[in-house]
């Protein structure tokens, strides 16, 4: 799924960065689901593992904008490409 408008990012973002990514998904039964299917997943790269901590604070904090008692919809898992960070190069 594309960007509708390029102010949408903060940055523009360089496919595969590194290694360590931050998957987003959807909650179960989040109504978003409807518009993105419920099976939506976007994972996000960084070079190093702290520079991926980092931005897995930020995107999981309470932001300002926040009304009390919001409940986050997304969800967000750390990954790691093991190969990659890892240095294993693949056969073939």
């Amino acid at each position: 799924m594309g960007i509708a408008n390029a102010q949408n990012l903060a940055h523009n973002p360089e496919p595969n960065m590194g290694p360590y990514g931050v998957r987003v998904r959807l909650r179960s039964g989040d109504p978003f689901a409807r518009l993105v299917g419920s099976d939506w997943q976007k994972t996000h790269w960084y070079a190093t593992a702290a520079e991926r901590d980092l931005a897995l604070l930020d995107m999981a904090r309470e932001h300002e904008y926040s009304r009390i008692g919001d409940r986050p919809t997304l969800l967000f898992e750390k990954t790691e490409n093991l190969a990659q960070s890892r240095g294993i190069k693949g056969s073939g």
